[in-house]
């Protein structure tokens, strides 16, 4: 790669990497017994595609800390897309949502292998389930096998259990939460666990750590990192509601049908009126919610103008990270990248 961040050109060598590694996995799987077809199938599809964010801050949490250009770490940068696509699977188990990025999600593609079983919706959930820790893994495999030197690999190693018990501590935080009373610091709190640590500040201090990062620069990837990764999911909450599916490749009414508890709806709640409470808890929840009342949902939104205080959230917080980014004495290849994926991650339409 040239010290200029190309994010296309960083994608396609993760791509390699994830496609090769995981190719070979499945292989092995499915020669286990050709009825692991479709098992496999699923594993491959859910590394087919991303942004692969995580791959890049881990990555450029290693160059900040002046490291240089280097293969072995792409491997084990490459690891968190893995982690990220297991967190992705079981999400969309527990959320129970037909579609990613424009597909079925797992455990509805996996319907078709389990037809013949009595209780086939249950069957193809618990495929799913175990899609999912396959995927994190074969993220630790990647990882050990990288080719970077011992050393380097037990700096980062507590890393991987504090990311781990962060991410299944949001997970488990959205599902106590979700159908309660909106509140806008739990849904906070519940980005930040099972969002913003695992795709921003946790990939930087690995980055870091394998890089043998000062004190100083992990502090300084925590302030850019958690800010950044909340602002992230902010705007995955505005697009979730508001956005273009033909772009977002999922379904817009899963937070409102799940009545799940994100910023967005918190801080609808916390100004909405006794009506529009009344309103909101006769939607909220409601599986058979049409497109009318998902529309009636955004109506409310508007007129209260949440999505502009979302808005402003993430712009306060893509600020913050970016204050952090220049208190820190990064080589200016980093800086650039660091500055350009702080906008990227804020700004998507996906």
């Amino acid at each position: 790669m040239t010290e200029r961040w190309e994010p296309a050109a960083f994608r396609a060598r993760v791509d390699a990497v994830l496609h090769r590694f995981v190719a070979d996995e499945v292989d092995l799987l499915a020669a286990v017994d050709p009825a692991l077809a479709p098992v496999a199938e699923q594993v491959e599809a859910a590394v087919a595609a991303g942004k692969r964010l995580r791959a890049a801050f881990c990555y450029w949490g290693w160059r900040a800390a002046r490291q240089p250009e280097s293969d072995a770490l792409l491997r084990a940068a490459a690891s968190m897309e893995l982690v990220h696509a297991a967190a992705v699977v079981h999400d969309d188990l527990i959320d129970d949502s037909p579609l990613r990025h424009g597909r079925p999600t797992a455990h509805v593609a996996l319907g078709g292998a389990v037809r013949h079983h009595p209780r086939a919706p249950e069957a193809a959930r618990s495929l799913a389930m175990l899609v999912g820790d396959l995927l994190m893994s074969l993220a630790g495999q990647l990882f050990a096998t990288s080719g970077l030197p011992a050393a380097y690999l037990g700096r980062a190693r507590p890393l991987w259990a504090a990311l781990a018990r962060d991410l299944i501590a949001g997970e488990c935080l959205e599902i106590l939460h979700t159908g309660a009373a909106p509140d806008t610091a739990a849904s906070l709190k519940v980005i930040r666990y099972k969002t913003a640590k695992y795709t921003v500040e946790q990939p930087l201090l690995i980055g870091g750590a394998l890089a043998g990062a000062g004190e100083r620069l992990r502090e300084g990837f925590s302030a850019y990192g958690l800010p950044l990764g909340e602002a992230f999911q902010l705007r995955d909450d505005l697009l979730g509601l508001f956005g273009d599916p033909r772009h977002t490749g999922k379904a817009g009414s899963d937070d409102v049908r799940g009545h799940r508890p994100t910023a967005l709806l918190a801080e609808t709640w916390r100004l909405a009126g006794p009506d529009e409470r009344e309103r909101l808890s006769a939607l909220l929840g409601r599986s058979d919610l049409d497109e009318d009342g998902l529309e009636a949902v955004r109506d409310v939104m508007r007129r209260l103008r949440t999505p502009d205080r979302v808005e402003h959230m993430i712009t306060a917080r893509v600020e913050e990270a970016l204050a952090a980014l220049r208190d820190l004495d990064v080589p200016a290849p980093a800086d650039a990248a660091l500055t350009a994926l702080a906008h990227s991650a804020a700004t998507r339409r996906s």
